[in-house]
């Protein structure tokens, strides 16, 4: 747990032993550390390099009015830790309107063949095609920039649309799904084993934020009824 956890902890045993805890606040946190009892915050994990060579695309959805589905999808890249197989990473696609998961895969690696497995799921939720009136908005990481991925937005007419200067509020919608999902139906629960169970409890996480949470925006619908319109 962090200081303040320690604190917390300091406090109940204090109220469970009364004047047979013979310490400190500092000593008693000592003695913590020293026995490995306080677990430290893990460090963010960064999911975003923007040190590259590929082109980065203009804001385009800035002062855009988001009126109809499949008229922006946001994609983000989170992380999610496992306890037999480290950090994997969920790539997401979501639609803007609705609010609804489009597509997403779980990975291993950071590599952009798993960012593009969530974009072709996406693809094939809004029928394929062309889709010429859909804006792709994200940040401005190797995933989203690299050849392989535009290539993939341009065969289907998709514009492509990615944050200013890194600035994260640019893909504000993006952070918020996956703040949700994580947060909501995921570091609840005890970390998952391995990669296995990570997809499992995302599948499960992403059916419910789907088809049963409703959303205040959405009138108090949810997110596939807006999106196919039941």
């Amino acid at each position: 747990m962090p200081v303040i956890g320690g604190l917390k902890l300091y406090a109940l045993t204090h109220a469970i032993l009364g004047d047979t805890l013979h310490m400190g606040r500092d000593k008693f946190l000592h003695f913590l550390r020293k026995h490995r009892l306080i677990i430290l915050p893990r460090k963010p994990r960064h999911t975003t390099n923007s040190n590259h060579v590929y082109l980065k695309y203009p804001n385009l959805i800035k002062d855009l009015t988001i009126s109809t589905i499949n008229q922006v999808w946001v994609s983000d890249i989170t992380y999610i830790y496992t306890q037999e197989d480290g950090f994997c990473y969920l790539h997401l696609v979501t639609d803007a309107f609705s609010r609804m998961i489009i597509g997403y895969t779980v990975s291993a690696t950071l590599e952009a063949k798993y960012t593009i497995q969530a974009l072709h799921q996406a693809i094939a939720n809004a029928g394929g095609g062309n889709l010429c009136g859909t804006i792709h908005h994200s940040d401005r990481g190797l995933q989203y920039a690299c050849d392989e991925y535009t290539m993939v937005l341009q065969s289907h007419h998709i514009r492509i649309s990615m944050t200013e200067d890194s600035n994260p509020t640019d893909n504000g919608l993006a952070e918020r799904v996956n703040g949700i999902i994580k947060g909501e139906f995921i570091e609840t629960l005890p970390s998952p084993k391995n990669r296995y169970e990570a997809q499992m409890l995302v599948e499960h996480a992403i059916d419910i934020y789907n088809n049963v949470r409703p959303h205040l925006k959405l009138n108090m619908q949810t997110p596939s009824s807006v999106y196919w319109k039941k």
